[in-house]
């Protein structure tokens, strides 16, 4: 009965403590917490090594800049000028190089490149995605064997096959050509193609293909609609590397064309001639020839720098 008697005395006072407000925190104000020290404001000191690794990264950077930065400004020289050595720095510049470019008939090969590289670049994203899924995602049998095949056929050197080739596309009338010189391009991307996408492709997880085949998907919407939006910054790397092959490709355009189809690589070779070097015209050229390639890159750099990246880290 004690016990039973001392239980209502003791509620109140627990009710009571239970429900007794308590002070709220008195956070500190910001001017306060600056004025602590060792609050974390710091900034953070650089390293010796960190400076030295950032001092040599600039220094790599520019020695590779260096050249394409010479030649840019030498495109603006006049051909005395650029002829001097030593070099001046202090010179008149003008634009006359760029339109004596032109005007030797830059358009029409610039217009060539840019036909060639774009459409050899499509056919072979056309061809690579299919064949790279096949060979990640749905893997065929043996797709060892499969991927080794596309990568030997870059073993052989061009000069190897550049005399039946030529025999070929003479006997059907098909020399001096720009398509047939895309489709060329193809066999030469093709293999690279593949295999970077292939890469990209065995990211995917299986789980989300298996919803996708779950719900009725097609094999055409599992790979274009669900597939290839995940790897399309991959796709995107994969595009410019075959561009930027295409558009600097030499040895096939020089062969295989003379004049209706002549590229802008074998074009920047007619500036050296018995006449001599006209070297402010040429860099006049070869800037014009270098923009395109620039522009896409800086165009598709953050894709470029994501699909490069895709599968580095596991």
């Amino acid at each position: 009965m004690s016990a039973s008697a001392s239980t209502p005395d003791a509620a109140p006072g627990a009710a009571s403590a239970a429900t007794t407000p308590r002070a709220p925190a008195v956070s500190a104000s910001p001017a306060q917490t600056r004025a602590q020290p060792g609050s974390g404001s710091r900034r953070p000191r650089l390293r010796p090594g960190s400076m030295l690794v950032t001092l040599l990264t600039w220094g790599v950077v520019l020695f590779f800049f260096f050249p394409i930065g010479w030649m840019v400004f030498t495109a603006f020289k006049t051909e005395a000028a650029a002829a001097t050595s030593p070099p001046t720095f202090l010179t008149e510049l003008s634009l006359d190089n760029f339109a004596r470019a032109f005007d030797r008939g830059m358009g029409v090969q610039l217009a060539n490149s840019l036909y060639a590289s774009v459409l050899s670049t499509l056919l072979v994203m056309l061809l690579a995605i299919p064949a790279a899924y096949g060979l990640s995602v749905r893997a065929l049998r043996k797709w060892q064997d499969t991927t080794f095949f596309f990568i030997s056929t870059r073993f052989m050197p061009v000069a190897a096959s550049i005399i039946p080739l030529f025999i070929l596309l003479r006997t059907f009338g098909l020399l001096d050509n720009v398509t047939m010189l895309a489709i060329l391009y193809i066999g030469i991307n093709l293999p690279i193609a593949i295999w970077m996408l292939r890469s990209f492709f065995a990211e995917v997880p299986r789980e989300v293909v298996e919803a996708a085949q779950i719900d009725g998907a097609s094999f055409t919407k599992e790979l274009w609609r669900v597939a290839v939006p995940m790897v399309a910054p991959g796709i995107a790397a994969a595009a410019l590397i075959c561009f930027i092959f295409a558009w600097n490709e030499y040895f096939l355009a020089n062969l295989l064309t003379s004049t209706v189809a002549r590229t802008t690589p074998p074009f920047l070779g007619s500036f050296v001639d018995g006449r001599g070097q006209f070297l402010a015209v040429l860099s006049a050229a070869s800037t014009l020839a270098v923009l395109p390639v620039v522009i896409a890159g800086w165009v598709a750099q953050k894709r470029l720098v994501r699909g490069l990246a895709m599968g580095a880290i596991k």
